[in-house]
């Protein structure tokens, strides 16, 4: 089955033959045959050639890469090969009239604020004192309906997410991963820079199952389709953050995972070390791999397979045949 490659060391890639392989600086060699590949996440100095680009395209493999800092530099994305005009077609008239476009937005929106309750409620349950915080956020939600433009929307969505973030440090009860303020580019906190990190792994996510859809990367409805390389991802991603990578930083700050000694000070803000991305990196797809029952479908499917799922849902809206409506965790 393919799967994820990761390289946390500095390299060069290239094609052997049917194989890549990855020789690291240190001397140590490592051989992935093609067909085990689905995606490439290089966080190290990451050197190849055009015949390896090539062969990854050949093998319609994404490398997506990222700075020394664990910021997201960019994707190689290969010559689309599943794109359909019809849906592209589509997908621009969904975006040029303001109402077909608001309507998807107000789905991502109330997606995400649905699903950060549902976090909330899990730990409510589980002793942390969360009433306020979600009262604030079922009452911030009755706006989205309302909403009659995206820039409306992403100020109700901001108002949301911020009320949401700073529930964190009653959940996390402890002081080296206090909340304070959401600071990004750079993260000035411990906290600040794990949701960053997350936020960017699940749009990478995101991006390489759109590739495996009819959709277009580059038409998205709640961010603004500009100049940017991509968007829908990033509208897409909206529903599953606070259920894949705000878990997921649960977890390792929860278990002592991440200290911080796995974090390092400077010109870029607070930074995630070589181990500190390993060990985050490993739970995410821990996460990514967890499985759980599909309502509809009758069987466990991996949260992977429900963003592949989500996208499924999102083609059939712009095509007419079903109403969008957002994954909603249930437990």
């Amino acid at each position: 089955m393919a799967k994820t490659v990761y390289i946390f060391s500095n390299g060069e890639l290239k094609r052997k033959g049917n194989t890549l392989c990855f020789e690291a600086e240190d001397g140590q060699t490592k051989y992935v045959p093609v067909g085990e590949v689905a995606e490439i996440m290089a966080f190290g100095e990451l050197s190849f050639n055009k015949k390896c680009l090539e062969f990854l395209s050949q093998n319609e493999i994404l490398l997506h890469y990222f700075s020394h800092y664990g910021y997201y530099m960019g994707t190689f994305y290969p010559r689309e090969h599943l794109n359909a005009g019809l849906v592209i077609l589509k997908q621009a008239e969904h975006y040029l009239d303001a109402g077909k476009r608001v309507e998807l937005a107000r789905g991502f929106v109330r997606g995400a604020q649905k699903n950060m309750l549902q976090v909330l409620r899990y730990y409510n349950r589980r002793g942390r004192l969360l009433d306020e915080p979600l009262q604030a956020i079922v009452d911030l939600g009755q706006q989205i309906e309302g909403c009659t433009a995206t820039d409306e929307l992403m100020a109700v969505e901001g108002n949301i997410r911020n009320t949401y973030y700073a529930a964190f440090d009653t959940i996390t009860e402890d002081p080296v991963f206090k909340f304070e303020v959401r600071s990004r580019r750079p993260p000035q906190n411990h906290l600040n820079c794990l949701i960053s990190f997350g936020n960017t792994f699940l749009y990478t996510v995101v991006l390489s199952e759109i590739y495996k859809t009819h959709l277009d990367p580059r038409i998205g409805y709640l961010h603004a389709t500009n100049f940017r390389r991509f968007s829908l991802n990033l509208d897409v991603a909206e529903v599953f953050k606070p259920i894949i990578v705000d878990r997921a930083i649960f977890a390792v700050v929860g278990r002592r995972q991440l200290t911080e000694k796995e974090f390092e000070a400077g010109t870029e803000g607070i930074v995630l070390t070589e181990q500190g991305r390993k060990t985050f990196v490993a739970e995410l797809e821990e996460k990514l791999q967890t499985t759980l029952r599909h309502q509809a479908l009758g069987r466990n499917v991996s949260y992977r397979r429900l963003i592949r799922l989500e996208l499924y849902k999102l083609e059939k809206h712009i095509l007419g045949e079903r109403t969008y409506e957002p994954f909603v965790a249930r437990w």
